[in-house]
């Protein structure tokens, strides 16, 4: 019983170190790091949440097992058991190390989605280490390598939807025809904004808070508008039809004049391109024009039509320009009654 008094007091040890560890050491500095701002610390942080506390644990159990009066060949099993856990600790602290500044980096770069390529990262981290902990046991990985590579061809016949995607998911990002955040409208009238394009799908928002799955390889051959391409900016048209009588030097000075106060308000980086009218048509009842005013993004257009619909109202009231409404005048033929 004396024997097993030094393991005993190395399990115990290892415990009460990993619980102050993780509780005491790890949490103060993690405060430290984070009051000093340092990038990527908390992606460190979350990646080694509670690996203090596995780590100083196995360490107490490994030095238990080597001054433990225990049989050779049991020893030996229970050192590859803590081998194999300590290894898949370490790959599962790459793996979101890797996911983690992946998506860090991602998020740094306008438009590119982050779900695909950091799962992408986090699963061949996952599958090199599953590989180094097969080799570590004894297993030969070549063969199993090449086989895998045999069956490779069957699985990519029973995944060819899921491969599609995967691949579709990849081209739509590195072409950069569609990025998160994007505004895009499908064939089907589907439309919104692009916040996730993943290994199977890309997500679409709507406008009514709707979300839109689109599978990538439909995506990536379908016919859409993309809004934010090759710019955000873009010309938003309304049109204005005003009375025969109208001066139409004053109606083009006073709208432009209206267009101008509105692009102040919403999108006065952009108010160096001028807005301007185009008159256009003789219309029934109207003289009619085109309106092209700049706002920064598609869905600007709402409140620009708002602001410009009310102030140019109100200028014209002001400037007794009128906007006439259809009217019909109807000539009745009276038959002379036969008598």
């Amino acid at each position: 019983m004396i024997q097993w008094i030094l393991p005993i007091v190395f399990i115990l040890a290892g415990l009460l170190a990993g619980i102050i560890g993780e509780k005491v050491i790890f949490k103060k500095l993690k405060i430290f790091v984070i009051k000093k701002q340092i990038p990527g610390s908390d992606i460190i942080f979350q990646s080694l949440h509670r690996m203090t506390f596995i780590w100083l644990a196995i360490a107490g159990f490994f030095w238990a097992i080597l001054t433990s009066p225990l049989k050779p060949d049991v020893a030996d099993v229970l050192q590859k058991i803590l081998t194999i856990i300590l290894l898949y600790s370490i790959t599962l602290v790459l793996a979101r190390l890797s996911a983690g500044f992946v998506s860090l980096f991602i998020h740094k770069t306008s438009g590119v989605s982050a779900s695909l390529l950091s799962n992408l990262a986090k699963s061949a981290v996952l599958v090199l280490g599953a590989l180094i902990l097969l080799q570590t046991l004894g297993v030969q990985i070549t063969p199993l390598i090449t086989t895998l590579g045999i069956s490779g061809l069957a699985v990519g016949l029973a995944l060819k939807d899921t491969l599609e995607n995967l691949f579709s998911g990849f081209y739509l990002i590195i072409s950069q025809q569609v990025r998160t955040g994007d505004y895009v409208k499908l064939e089907a009238n589907h439309e919104g904004y692009v916040t996730d394009i993943s290994w199977r799908h890309t997500t679409i928002k709507e406008l009514s808070n709707n979300v839109i799955i689109v599978p990538n390889s439909k995506l990536a051959s379908a016919i859409f508008t993309n809004y934010h391409l090759p710019v955000k900016e873009i010309t938003l048209t309304i049109n204005v039809g005003v009375d025969y009588e109208s001066d139409l030097e004053q109606v083009e000075s006073v709208t432009v004049e209206v267009a101008k106060e509105v692009m102040q308000e919403i999108a006065p980086e952009l108010i160096a391109n001028e807005p301007y009218i185009r008159f256009h048509k003789f219309g029934d009842f109207s003289i009619d024009f085109t309106l092209y005013m700049r706002v920064n993004e598609f869905f600007d257009q709402r409140i620009g039509k708002h602001l410009f619909i009310k102030k140019l109202h109100k200028r014209y009231q002001q400037e007794g320009i009128k906007i006439p409404f259809p009217s019909r005048e109807l000539y009745m033929q009276e038959n002379p009654t036969k008598t």
